[in-house]
Order: structure tokens, then sequence, then C-alpha cells
């Protein structure tokens, strides 16, 4: 009987064995990720939120031995791609390049197709760009506080130029009326080149637009800058001063980062957060996106979701104060 017993046990024990042997490859398999990754743009190829997603996704998927596929869902502000994402399966492969423009279409509208913080998981930001009010070089204005001395004293006299109604840059231009007690009157284009030649021109008196557009117009002379939207200085601009120094509350940075759909288990949140961090210190990758005008920093999870409900309040304020309407 005992023989029997201990023959039993051993069988057991083998039988045991075998099924963690088995079982190995399959517990392999459903190690994330195991397939491609897409990673939605709301814009078209070839711009900047779609060149630096083609830039990271080509570095993340060196480092997750999968493909990262980039899919352009161009349309509504980038709403086009955010709702196909936010309906998407949480299981981190579909995944949205998210833009600060998240916040400003939140700020204006109350017909978003998804819920506009709730409705994501949060990865990581990847890079931020400050925003920047240049002049024309032959400009009476000479500094940002004689730009706001002038709204004050000679209110809707002096026009100032965005690439469209309810972007960041012309709400960021409605925040400083606001804060200042000032008066300028709004000029918006529909995206492109507008802005640059009507300011170049001097059919507008101030221009506010990314840094990424105005460092290389700055670097050559053919505008001046009058400030930055950055809590401070920033080291690209040599002497160029914040908005802050004069206007302390109206502080803003443009980003770009990585959203995936709500309910996204925490642990694969974290592994993109991980790998996206190994990228953003890849000296190639930190580098270009230095070149491209962006200040490259990965956050956590929750300092992401934090920057999204802070924008969303700040810039909502301002369009109630301002009473601004979507066009």
């Amino acid at each position: 009987m005992h023989k029997k017993i201990t023959g039993r046990r051993h069988a057991l024990a083998a039988a045991g064995i075998l099924a963690a042997v088995l079982a190995c490859p399959a517990h392999a398999q459903n190690t994330y990720p195991n397939r491609p990754i897409k990673l939605l743009v709301g814009f078209a190829a070839g711009g900047g939120s779609d060149v630096v997603a083609r830039l990271v996704g080509k570095a993340l998927s060196e480092r997750i031995g999968q493909p990262v596929i980039v899919e352009n869902r161009a349309g509504d502000g980038g709403n086009i791609a955010s709702a196909q994402v936010a309906k998407s399966e949480p299981d981190g492969y579909t995944l949205v390049l998210m833009t600060s423009g998240h916040g400003t279409n939140a700020a204006m509208r109350k017909d978003l197709p998804f819920e506009p913080v709730k409705g994501f998981s949060w990865v990581s930001t990847i890079t931020t760009y400050p925003l920047t009010l240049a002049v024309a070089p032959s400009s009476p204005i000479k500094s940002f506080d004689d730009f706001v001395r002038r709204i004050k004293t000679e209110k809707d006299r002096y026009t100032y130029t965005s690439v469209g109604v309810g972007t960041a840059m012309h709400l960021v231009g409605e925040w400083i009326m606001a804060e200042s007690g000032g008066s300028a009157l709004h000029v918006p284009f529909k995206g492109g080149a507008g802005p640059m030649t009507e300011l170049l021109a001097g059919r507008v008196d101030v221009m506010i637009d990314t840094m990424t557009n105005t460092a290389p117009l700055f670097k050559s002379q053919r505008v001046r800058l009058l400030a930055t939207t950055a809590p401070k200085g920033v080291q690209a601009l040599p002497g160029v001063p914040s908005v802050a120094d004069t206007l302390p509350a109206v502080v803003f940075e443009s980003w770009l980062g990585i959203a995936a759909p709500a309910g996204t288990p925490a642990d694969v949140v974290a592994r993109l957060n991980r790998e996206l961090r190994a990228v953003l210190d890849t000296p190639a990758v930190h580098q270009q996106l230095v070149d491209w005008g962006g200040s490259p920093k990965a956050s956590t999870p929750d300092e992401f979701q934090a920057r999204v409900e802070n924008d969303i309040r700040r810039l909502r304020a301002v369009v109630v104060q301002r009473n601004i309407q979507a066009e």
C-alpha cells in the first residue's frame, strides 16, 4: 500500500511539473506586448505631431520588440483620433498621441464624444513647447511690458493673431487681456502661414504661436520675441522673458504625450511609461526633440492627468470670462 501511495505521489508531482512546463509558453505569449501597437495621430501626416509620433514610435518599437504603427486620423482638432481610442479595447494595443489641443477643445466645447479626462489612461508626456509673442523687427512695441502698457492705455488699437478661434494661442491671448486689463483685437486664421505672413507684412501687430514656428525666425532676426509663456526663461531663447514675469498667472506650455483608453491595466500603463522614459533618455531622440523646439521630459501618469485637468480648468475660466464662442 505504501508503495502505491508513493508511486501515486510521484506521478502527481510529475504531472504538475509537466503542466507547469507546458504552461510557460502560454504565459510568455500573454506577456504585454505580444502583437503590434497602433498609435493614432489626430492630424495629417507630415505635421509636427505626426513627425514626433513617428520618431517616438520607431524608438519604442525597437525597445519592446513589436511594431508601433502610426495611423493618422485627422479631423475635428484631433477629436476623431481621441474618440476612436476612447472607445477602443483597454488592452494597451491602441494608443493616441495627445496634444495640448485636447485641453483647449475641452475648454471650448461641451459636446465632445468622450470624457476628456476620465475617458483616458494617461501614460506620459513626451515634450513641451512654450508659446511665444512675436513682433516684426520694425514694430514700435519694444517689450512685453510695453505691449501691456499700450493695450491698457490704447484699448483695441492693437491686434494680435493666431491660427484660429479657440486654439491655445487665441486663449492665451485672451488670458493676457484678462490679467492685464488691456484689450487688443484678435485676428484669427485657419492655420497655415497666414499669421506669419500678416505679421511680417505689418498688417497685424503681435503673433502668438509655438516656439517651434517662431524660434527659427527669431534666430534669423526676422522677428523679435517679446516673451514666452513658459514659467521661466527658455534656454534656447536667451534674453527673452516670460509673460509670467509681468503677469504671474499666465503660464502655459503646449505639449505632446501618449494616452490609452480608460481602464487600461495599471501594469500595462507602467510598462509603457517605463519604456517611454527610456526612449526620451536616448540621446538621438532627445536631441531631435530639442532641435524641433521642445523640452523632452517624461511624466508619471498622475502628473500627466493633473496637467490636463489644470489646462482645462484654467482655459475654461478664460473662455467663460472672455465669453469666447466656438466657430
